[in-house]
């Protein structure tokens, strides 16, 4: 029996790894669930999962809890704050933690969870963009086992040789292929993209995912950051890692060797699927996800990236090549362009010239811990804060 952790259980990822792990009983227990301020869906999961600490970060939210808790007569336990966010991610008695909480919020849960040698479920793709080197270094000191969930990550480890660490170029890896749906407005007139609507980049073609990642699926700044993530992950070069848009998400990512193989990961564009396998590696368990039909599926389609279309696809890059707290600044101001342009703030196409502008105009450092991570990102959003307010990008 396996016990989890699942930091951010209300989200879409908390969605379906619960639904794995509904599915096998005598396999997974679930030690802890956690939310930013979802009481009545955090209510609703302690209900039916009996955990014994159901954590919240806002204070009231995690009071309102216990209150409800205690009156139906239920016995987990509620914490509140990072402080509980890092006791159950930590915990003695938890064996495997699902770090699923979305931005920069979830880096010191997860930390936690690797120092601790966790087997880590990483969902939240800040950790590595934002402190890649402090987080692999982690892994290695402590033995956890940090095991990727995004399906474009989870597909290259699956395609990869199990001594991929030794190095790629020494295992025989050419490239990696990491492939991305192009999202909503891959063919849209390029004129038209400053009326986008926020409803309008929330709906993705092929995933049904939380309105932050579907903004940046749109803007392909998710496949920027994931570029920057299989670096880290993979310990790949940038020229080790090639985008490619792939409209019907059926291949999630391939691994190309150097005798001309392409190893390639297929499936149905669902989440279950990278869960099932992270949650039982190195075994194989049923996900819930129907079989893949390819004489439905009928055919694949794939073309390189358009980078004047999608400039957040540059910046990611540019990010990745300078090094040192400029991808935590590049995801700071990615965040709060996003939040803008779902708040009516800014345009659709005013995202990409909040993340330059605050690029050029950041201290970028070396960072030796999390705090200096922190740091970075607290000074990056004030500066975006900065230039959204400016009328240049109204």
């Amino acid at each position: 029996m396996k016990t989890v952790t699942v930091l951010g259980a209300t989200g879409s990822i908390g969605d379906s790894t619960l639904a794995v792990i509904a599915r096998h009983p005598e396999r997974y227990r679930v030690f802890a669930l956690t939310a930013n301020r979802g009481t009545e869906k955090l209510f609703e999961l302690v209900q039916r999962f009996a955990p014994r600490y159901a954590v919240l970060r806002d204070e009231a939210a995690a009071e309102q809890l216990h209150t409800r808790l205690r009156e139906c007569g239920s016995a987990t336990e509620v914490l509140t704050g990072i402080d509980g966010l890092l006791t159950v991610a930590a915990h003695p008695e938890v064996d495997c933690v699902v770090a699923a909480i979305v931005g920069a919020a979830g880096l010191a849960p997860t930390m936690a969870a690797v120092e601790a040698g966790k087997q880590v479920l990483l969902v939240n793709k800040e950790a590595l963009v934002c402190a890649g080197h402090l987080f692999m270094d982690a892994v290695a000191a402590s033995g956890a086992v940090l095991l990727p969930v995004d399906s474009e990550h989870n597909a290259i480890f699956q395609c990869l040789p199990c001594n991929f660490r030794e190095g790629l170029t020494q295992v025989g890896v050419r490239r990696i292929l990491l492939t991305g749906s192009g999202g909503p407005f891959r063919d849209t007139p390029l004129a038209a993209l400053e009326k986008v609507t926020p409803a309008e980049a929330c709906a993705h073609p092929n995933w049904s995912m939380g309105p932050k990642i579907s903004v940046d699926s749109a803007t392909m700044m998710n496949k920027g950051l994931e570029f920057i993530e299989a670096c880290w992950l993979f310990d790949a070069r940038p020229e080790q890692v090639q985008i490619v848009v792939h409209p019907q998400s059926v291949i999630h990512s391939m691994v190309e060797y150097i005798d001309g193989s392409v190893l390639a990961q297929l499936g149905n564009p669902d989440m279950r699927t990278p869960i099932a396998h992270a949650l039982a590696w190195p075994e194989r368990i049923e996900s819930g996800v129907s079989s893949l039909d390819l004489i439905a599926t009928a055919r694949l389609d794939f073309q390189a990236p358009d980078y004047q279309r999608f400039p957040c696809l540059g910046l990611a890059g540019q990010a990745l090549r300078r090094g040192g707290t400029a991808p935590a600044i590049l995801n700071a101001a990615n965040e709060e362009a996003v939040a803008s342009f779902l708040d009516n703030r800014i345009r659709f196409t005013d995202i990409p010239i909040v993340i330059e502008q605050v690029l050029a105009r950041a201290s970028i450092v070396e960072p030796r811990s999390l705090v200096d991570v922190q740091l970075a990102d607290t000074a990056a959003r004030q500066v975006a804060a900065a230039v959204i307010a400016d009328t240049g990008c109204r």
